[in-house]
């Protein structure tokens, strides 16, 4: 059995004296039989990074983006909607925006429906408070008011 130290990279024969060790650094040893100082070159490292403007593979594209807005729309407008209907100076606008909200918030859920959306709930919510504001506050309102009208 041979008494050798193994190189730098653990296997083979050492080196020899007056050659740079096998990893690659070639810094000047202190004295004979001492290693050098630095870093060795532990063999390849980390590839290159590709230029900038490098052409994406095809089939890697990023997939669009969902298109959220008509739900949210929906969901704010029918919000609006039923605090006017609710008042009694602007039961008006709260009939328009109720309107308003049950446009948005239907082509909302047809877009969550068919994937290009991911708020569903808040779609139908709009939708919800759309038919709140415009169907049931103002007759509600009408009912009310003809009650007190047959009371007096």
């Amino acid at each position: 059995m041979s008494h050798t130290n193994p190189g730098p990279e653990g296997y083979g024969p050492p080196p020899q004296p007056g050659q740079p060790p096998a990893g690659g650094y070639a810094y000047p040893q202190s004295a004979p039989g001492t290693p050098g100082y630095g870093y060795p070159n532990a063999g390849a490292g980390y590839p290159a990074a590709p230029p900038v403007g490098y052409p994406q593979a095809p089939g890697y594209a990023m997939p669009p983006q969902p298109s959220n807005g008509m739900g949210t729309t929906g969901l704010v407008l029918g919000i609006i909607g039923v605090v006017c209907s609710l008042t009694f100076f602007l039961w008006f606008f709260g009939v328009i925006l109720g309107i308003l909200a049950i446009i948005f918030g239907a082509i909302g859920r047809g877009r969550a429906t068919r994937g290009e959306a991911t708020n569903k709930g808040s779609a139908t919510a709009g939708l919800v408070l759309g038919i709140t504001a415009t169907v049931i506050l103002p007759l509600l309102g009408f009912l009310a008011f003809a009650s007190l009208m047959s009371i007096a």
